[in-house]
């Protein structure tokens, strides 16, 4: 096992319980919103209306709300984590909303998904693959997975949280405090601000280079900023931070 998963895999073991209520709260959810700053499924459109008949993937899926998300709107769901115990939270709370049924939990790397090649017609990732997993792993594994036309969405963290970030794992600052060339992940196991795992990332021209090799087409990006009302701090990303340069990213991919 590569060191990034064991790293991440024991992290989200040990983190499973801090992540309970939210995972509660968006299982209970009317309607999907998104990343940090609860962006409405209205405003960004992540997922298809009905996915009556559709076969779909959520790539490191957590407490499993956006597989609840999907599978409310018709899709039979696979589910896929590294993290055990988050799984043990995502299948009681399938069976609590009786989707269990619905969706299918693997624990295991988005990485390397033990289904059949082209097996689905969605992808997503809301963090879980997008910033935990390799990108020149899972994204081809991705592509791998998905059926000619399929789609792959992802959000995850923007590049400059990982260059605004200070070394001690302070929260970001109007500074870049690390290269962007050659950006590919930041390891915070042995930092003194809120230890973690380890994160994946690239360049902008780096995720281009890396969707054309994989066979997938670009069709929407979006760099989402915080409210102008928000106070709170998700994370290492201050709010007044987040008013001025963009903590996360969605990518929106059709496979050629």
């Amino acid at each position: 096992m590569k060191r990034h998963v064991e790293v991440n895999r024991d992290h989200w073991n040990q983190m499973a319980a801090d992540w309970v209520a939210a995972g509660e709260r968006n299982w209970a959810a009317a309607l999907p919103d998104w990343g940090e700053w609860g962006v409405p499924e209205a405003e960004l459109e992540l997922l298809p209306t009905d996915m009556t008949g559709l076969s779909a993937i959520e790539l490191g899926c957590g407490t499993g709300y956006v597989s609840a998300w999907m599978a409310r709107r018709g899709a039979q769901v696979t589910a896929i984590d590294i993290s055990s115990a988050q799984l043990a939270t995502a299948r009681r709370l399938a069976a609590q909303h009786a989707l269990d049924r619905a969706i299918t939990f693997l624990e295991g790397s988005a990485e390397a998904v033990p289904c059949p090649d082209a097996s689905f017609d969605f992808a997503i990732s809301e963090y879980g693959a997008a910033i935990w997993c390799d990108p020149d792993l899972w994204i081809p594994e991705a592509a791998r997975l998905l059926r000619p036309g399929g789609r792959l969405v992802f959000l995850g963290s923007h590049p400059l949280t990982i260059l605004a970030t200070p070394a001690d794992g302070s929260p970001c600052e109007p500074v870049l405090h690390r290269p962007y060339r050659d950006l590919r992940m930041a390891d915070w196991t042995d930092v003194e601000v809120d230890p973690g795992g380890i994160e994946f990332n690239r360049t902008f021209e780096a995720w281009l280079a890396l969707f054309r090799r994989t066979g997938f087409d670009v069709v929407a990006y979006r760099e989402l900023y915080a409210p102008h009302d928000a106070t709170s701090a998700p994370f290492a990303v201050p709010a007044e931070w987040a008013k001025s340069w963009p903590s996360e990213q969605v990518w929106v991919l059709d496979k050629r």
